[in-house]
């Protein structure tokens, strides 16, 4: 099963993550990265590892940076390991994908993520499982707020092991990126009707109640209070997250 999936990798400044993904991926006959014009080490670190190839284009959202990754970057294994830079494959995960044998209806797997605080992994995240393995050519791209959903043509079936989220750029890098993001988070709640919002969605929407459910979520119902420095430090991030999306919506309410 291995000889037949391409890992496929989309990079921007990723210098603190993108080595120790692709020290993971050494089994893959070619790992595929999509740079979209990294000025860090990214690229360096990456052309390091004899098994990566290296395509260029400019960013313009997530959905169509995927779609060119996964169908114009010349990959011809039948299954694409759909990764970002900070997803760590551990050893069992990778011996669980070398037994597979799917079945003709089978067209993607899923798999769920343990989330890490500089190397700490947390006991429970927000992150939800994705799936990340799939037949090349059964898959669609679409926009959704500040990234993309992938979905599927066929049975997604998903795997007993976790890949790692381990990010390690700096808070200010991640303050940037957090602006950028719930900026089109505030544009997707703005636009979309009503009865198309989520729950969670709804409680942003109010402008006041997201970063309080999400810090009992977090603390509480996670029970990140229980991970320590860790378990505060995530909830923390997600709590500005949400302050800044509450913050663009309200912004948005005083332009009017």
């Amino acid at each position: 099963m291995l000889a037949d999936i391409t890992p496929v990798i989309l990079t921007y400044n990723e210098s603190a993550n993108i080595g120790r993904s692709l020290e993971r991926l050494t089994w893959a006959r070619e790992v595929v990265i999509v740079d979209s014009g990294s000025t860090d080490d990214t690229l360096a670190i990456a052309t390091g590892f004899a098994n990566t190839r290296v395509v260029h284009r400019p960013f313009d959202s997530h959905s169509r940076q995927w779609t060119f990754a996964t169908s114009e970057t010349g990959v011809t294994s039948g299954w694409i390991l759909r990764l970002d830079a900070d997803y760590m494959m551990e050893p069992a995960l990778r011996d669980e994908i070398a037994a597979l044998v799917p079945d003709q209806g089978t067209s993607a797997y899923r798999v769920a993520f343990t989330y890490c605080m500089e190397g700490r992994p947390l006991r429970a995240s927000l992150y939800p499982a994705l799936p990340v393995l799939f037949r090349r050519g059964c898959e669609t791209f679409i926009q959704d707020g500040h990234t993309e959903k992938l979905r599927i043509d066929g049975a997604v079936v998903p795997l007993n092991n976790r890949l790692l989220h381990d990010d390690r750029k700096s808070i200010e890098r991640w303050l940037q990126s957090q602006s950028r993001y719930q900026a089109a988070e505030a544009e997707k709640l703005a636009t979309r009707p009503w009865s198309e919002l989520s729950w969670p969605d709804r409680l942003r929407c109010t402008r006041a109640l997201g970063p309080v459910a999400v810090a009992i979520h977090c603390l509480f119902v996670k029970g990140l209070l229980f991970d320590g420095t860790a378990g505060l430090f995530y909830t923390a991030q997600r709590v500005t997250a949400e302050m800044i999306l509450s913050m663009h919506l309200l912004r948005r309410d005083l332009g009017k």
